[in-house]
């Protein structure tokens, strides 16, 4: 979608915009695929949906385009009703209908005729979804600019002209009633050729055509030297044979005359010659109007393209827009708090989050209430996080939970938060263990050496990494060792971090850490524990060390008193 010629929804027109995909394991990571399999059960749906999610811009004129699209379609659901309709049945046209034919030969009369019955189906199409984009209640500069791309391709194309046009032919063609063919014979009476003659708007009605023809061809004055009509005709309907007879019939005649006039009908022997007959007869309409057919063929064309590809391409843009609408719609009606994202260049501040959530925990969860809401800043004292806690405290779903807000706003999507306001990032980097199959060659700290390195080869000071128990397959003093120069190296490069870790040490060195970086900051994040308590909540403050042991401790039975008071029930029973 990035730099695609036209009109998109992704981005405003004339951008010449800068992405950076996201790979799979980030995606994963940061539970977004989860989240694509819950907005959508159609698996190319899924994939064009986690497409646009995974294509990062850090231009928050990107951000702003988007978010007030899906602002728009989120506000209005008869608005993204109507356009799924819309969009549905013009791909259904495109799919199914006779516009895609062009070879000549296919290409007769009537197929023209149902190409004119496409073509109307189409503009018909256009015109409804132009009056729907003229909702006075659309605010978005996206939609309002869809309207007026519409109504351009509309105009440029002549549709309502061509609206009338085929309004006319269609009446014209409705018209047609019978046709007069001109038969060549041989000596044997024998049909050898035919052409078309006129196109008649009246039927023709019976005539004494046996005493007519043989009047004709009994007076010698009545064969003509020139095979050009006259006008002088009459015409007798030719009944079928009854039931017994084997062979079908033609409504072509053989009349001949000896001493006494009488009518024959000639026999088609049945096969390829009698199924063939009614597309010869198509095929001299067809190839009398050939010109005309083609000039046609060549105008319709044109005009589907506009209609098909044109419009057509902005279904799987559209389609992104409705179905994660419809997703999020549904989460604020269960009692979700979602926000309209702020965007901005640059700030102190790169991050303000308040009441923000894991969006994973509102797809599993059945009472809302429950889920506990956070804060969290980034800004120069803040840049790096060492996120300490105690086991299933919440770590892990709160770093997810800031990735998402980033990929989810720059997506154009509101987010699950009371409010966010933040400096786009030019790409996500997430380090969470890795499958035991991917380590074997480097074993798994040496993997984690590897993948570390190239993300922060990447990295700026507008990309955000997301740590998760990085260095943690080693003893501690090495994995300390590493950890420590790998925060250091992160603050100077001002890069967005949180890094989840048991290692509470790092997290009390973060004061130190920050007095020997060039500007930014490191800060200790823990998930607080309350009377013994997980409770799920971040908050600023120094690693609460041991305490998270002893409740791991107490959890398990396996506190001094603990076990010995249990040795000491067991043998007193």
């Amino acid at each position: 979608m990035d730099n695609s010629p036209g009109f998109s929804l992704m981005q405003p027109a004339g951008a010449d915009i800068e992405y950076r995909r996201l790979p799979d394991n980030v995606m994963h990571d940061l539970g977004l695929d989860t989240f694509c399999q819950e907005v959508s059960g159609d698996q190319k749906e899924r994939r064009l949906i986690s497409n646009v999610l995974s294509k990062l811009s850090a231009d928050p004129a990107v951000a702003v385009y988007r978010q007030q699209i899906f602002g728009d379609i989120l506000r209005l659901p008869e608005l993204r009703k109507t356009m799924t309709e819309l969009f549905g049945r013009i791909q259904f046209m495109k799919d199914f209908s006779s516009m895609h034919k062009t070879n000549d030969e296919e290409m007769g009369l009537w197929h023209l005729f149902h190409r004119l019955d496409d073509l109307d189906s189409y503009i018909k199409t256009i015109e409804a979804m132009r009056d729907c984009l003229s909702d006075e209640r659309i605010r978005s500069e996206g939609l309002i600019s869809l309207r007026d791309y519409i109504t351009g391709l509309y105009e440029d194309a002549c549709f309502a002209g061509m609206k009338k046009d085929i309004d006319e032919l269609k009446m014209k063609a409705s018209d047609v009633k019978s046709v007069t063919l001109g038969i060549n014979v041989n000596e044997r009476f024998e049909a050898v050729s035919m052409g078309l003659i006129s196109v008649n708007s009246k039927p023709f009605k019976k005539s004494g055509i046996v005493s007519s023809f043989a009047d004709a061809i009994s007076s010698k004055d009545r064969i003509r030297d020139t095979s050009d009509w006259d006008g002088d005709m009459r015409y007798h309907q030719i009944d079928k044979f009854d039931k017994s007879d084997p062979g079908p019939l033609t409504e072509l005649s053989s009349i001949a005359s000896y001493t006494k006039a009488k009518t024959t009908m000639v026999n088609i022997v049945p096969g390829d010659a009698a199924v063939s007959t009614p597309f010869q007869l198509e095929t001299v309409l067809s190839k009398m109007l050939g010109t005309l057919v083609k000039k046609l063929r060549d105008t319709l064309t044109k005009y589907a393209n506009v209609a098909i590809v044109n419009i057509s391409a902005l279904l799987p843009e559209f389609v992104y827009y409705i179905r994660c609408a419809e997703y999020i719609g549904g989460l604020t009606q269960k009692g979700c708090v979602f926000c309209e994202p702020q965007p901005v260049s640059d700030s102190e501040a790169s991050m303000e989050a308040k009441g923000f959530f894991n969006i994973k925990l509102a797809m599993t969860v059945e009472n809302v209430s429950e889920i506990v809401l956070n804060d969290l800043s980034f800004d120069r004292e803040h840049t790096v996080y060492i996120l300490t806690g105690a086991n299933r405290g919440g770590k892990t779903t709160l770093t997810q939970a800031v990735g998402q807000l980033f990929a989810l706003a720059q997506g154009g999507l509101f987010v699950p938060a009371e409010s966010f306001r933040y400096v786009p990032c030019d790409c996500i980097f997430t380090h969470f263990p890795a499958d035991e199959d991917k380590t074997m060659d480097l074993g798994r700290l040496g993997e984690e050496c590897v993948r570390f390195r190239e993300m922060f080869s990447q990295a700026t000071d507008r990309s955000l990494l997301l740590l998760n128990e990085t260095f943690s397959t080693t003893s501690f003093e090495e994995g300390y060792y590493i950890a420590k120069d790998s925060v250091k190296a992160l603050l100077t490069r001002s890069v967005r971090t949180v890094y989840n870790t048991h290692m509470h040490k790092l997290g009390e060195d973060a004061e130190e850490l920050t007095r020997e970086s060039t500007g930014a900051g490191a800060a200790s994040l823990i998930m607080r524990t309350e009377e013994g308590r997980r409770s799920f909540k971040a908050a600023l403050a120094k690693p609460e060390g041991s305490s998270y042991a002893r409740d791991i401790a107490e959890k398990y039975g396996v506190t001094y008193d603990m076990l010995v008071g249990g040795s000491q029930t067991d043998d007193r029973n």
